[in-house]
């Protein structure tokens, strides 16, 4: 192996993961505020420039993640991942350090580009991963994003009464902290006899994601996974809003309710992935979870009570298994030296939703609820969100039928660390 003798293996590329996702909870709860402190028309302006920021980061990832993979699979995973974590530390000093609104959008632009390091993490796992360990090693992702979002909103909020920058300041360190974990710890996992030469027709998005067609379960999984992604992007958007107008909730108990979500699908992907897809198979995994996911998003939308509320965010949680299970068939359906390709396509595709989920549920909340509302159903976002997800169910159970096996056995003897 190159830069580092220890062998490769998951709890590595988790330690690098969660502390990418620590920088990006810690400015959560200060990046609208900071925008607002650039505009001086209120809130209604800052809303518009935020969502529109947040737009551009999405995009940024949708325009770069399939050339992050594809770097990957030429030059290796630790390279890549080294190079995203020092662009992902300067973009927080950017945003930090900011003295326009402009030099703010250059930053989270940054960001968006060398923000895509989940595609290279996703084809680290694959590469180290058997097919026995695949679901419940991307569940352990699960797990990494959901600590990083709990503790991460948590301590930016305390930082921000510090200053609304020093959140940002705190994000560039941890980012900076995981640059040296992954150049002193980090081995890496693609050897030089198993990777790709680069082609630049690769990181075109729009061709790489014609080219998940070179696999038509994945391309399969991957239209569910862009449906499921359209209502989980929707139900981040409303949530606070939601909450508030519903239960008029205030900031602490959204804090304690989105800590919930956060401990309940850590616990869910962390315990029980593993056990469950050795009972029933990724594939009923997969099922299972996107079935849960449905009847909850239905659950969101009527419930009244908000004390019921934290229940409904308990049991939908359950759902989260499919996610791993999705990524783990899509892993077991993809050779090595594509991983990174495949994974940087189903990034963008995943971008893609972000980008165009909130204009949906954020329409649908407006146009349902206030005084003008076409009808008082403030839950209308969670239906429609409830209506993508069993679409999701159906494109994956015609992929299932269609292809009840579709596997690359060349890893087969890979041995996954950890």
């Amino acid at each position: 192996m190159t830069h580092n003798k220890r062998q490769a293996g998951v709890p590595f590329v988790l330690v690098v993961l969660f502390l990418d996702i620590l920088g990006i909870g810690i400015i959560i709860p200060v990046l609208p505020q900071l925008v607002d402190g650039f505009l001086p028309g209120g809130p209604s302006d800052a809303a518009f420039a935020y969502s529109a920021i947040a737009a551009l980061y999405a995009l940024m990832q949708f325009l770069f993640a399939p050339l992050l993979g594809a770097l990957s699979d030429r030059f290796g995973r630790r390279t890549v991942i080294l190079v995203a974590l020092a662009g992902f530390s300067l973009s927080y000093l950017i945003l930090a350090w900011s003295p326009t609104l402009a030099w703010l959008v250059v930053g989270r632009a940054l960001a968006g580009i060398t923000g895509a390091t989940i595609t290279t993490v996703n084809a680290y796992i694959a590469d180290v991963s058997s097919q026995e360990t695949r679901a419940r090693n991307f569940g352990f992702v699960g797990v990494a994003f959901g600590l990083g979002f709990i503790f991460g909103p948590a301590i930016g909020g305390l930082l921000g009464d510090l200053g609304l920058r020093v959140p940002f300041l705190a994000s560039a360190a941890v980012a900076a902290a995981g640059w040296v974990y992954g150049l002193v710890v980090l081995p890496e996992s693609l050897p030089p006899e198993r990777r790709a030469p680069f082609d630049w027709k690769r990181i075109d998005p729009l061709r790489s994601l014609a080219g998940l067609k070179a696999y038509p379960l994945v391309a399969g999984l991957a239209a569910g996974f862009m449906l499921f992604g359209l209502a989980q992007r929707g139900l981040e958007t409303v949530f606070v809003l939601y909450t508030d107008y519903r239960f008029a909730w205030g900031p602490s108990e959204n804090g304690l309710a989105l800590a919930v979500v956060g401990i309940t699908a850590a616990i869910v992907q962390g315990l029980l992935v593993r056990p469950m897809v050795a009972r029933i198979g990724e594939r009923r995994t997969v099922v299972v979870g996107l079935t849960v996911y449905a009847a909850g998003f239905l659950a969101y939308g009527l419930t009244s009570v908000g004390t019921w509320f934290y229940l409904v965010i308990a049991v939908t949680a359950l759902g989260n298994v499919s996610g791993p299970a999705i990524q783990g068939l899509i892993a077991g359906s993809v050779p090595s030296s594509d991983q990174g390709r495949v994974q940087g396509a189903i990034t963008s595709l995943l971008s893609l939703t972000a980008i165009v989920a909130p204009l949906i549920s954020g329409s649908l909340f407006g146009a349902f609820s206030g005084p003008g509302a076409v009808a008082e159903l403030p839950g209308m976002p969670f239906f429609a969100g409830a209506a993508f997800i069993v679409l999701a169910l159906l494109v994956v159970l015609r992929s299932l039928r269609r292809f009840p096996t579709d596997t690359h056995p060349e890893d087969a003897n890979l041995s996954a660390a950890g």
